[in-house]
């Protein structure tokens, strides 16, 4: 096991004080852990979502302005 050493603001550290507070978490540590976990998680799902959307294309850039401006200006009323 490695030692990590971060700062929280007290805000912070009050929600994280309270997360453990309820029981869920046994200390800082483990809700960090979990938290970790759960990011990890989160962005393997992302990548294999990546995977399997398809084969890629190349980015247009000047088609993608083009909507944008597009977009924007429906937003704006324009």
């Amino acid at each position: 096991m490695t030692i990590l050493n971060i700062a929280l603001t007290e805000e912070l550290l009050a929600f994280v004080e309270a997360r453990v507070n309820t029981g869920e978490y046994q200390s800082t540590s483990d809700y960090v852990c979990d938290l970790i976990r759960h990011d990890r998680e989160d962005t393997e799902l992302l990548l294999l979502d990546g995977l399997d959307s398809g084969k890629g294309r190349p980015l247009d850039m000047s088609t993608l302005k083009q909507k944008a401006r597009e977009l924007l200006g429906r937003e704006q009323g324009l």
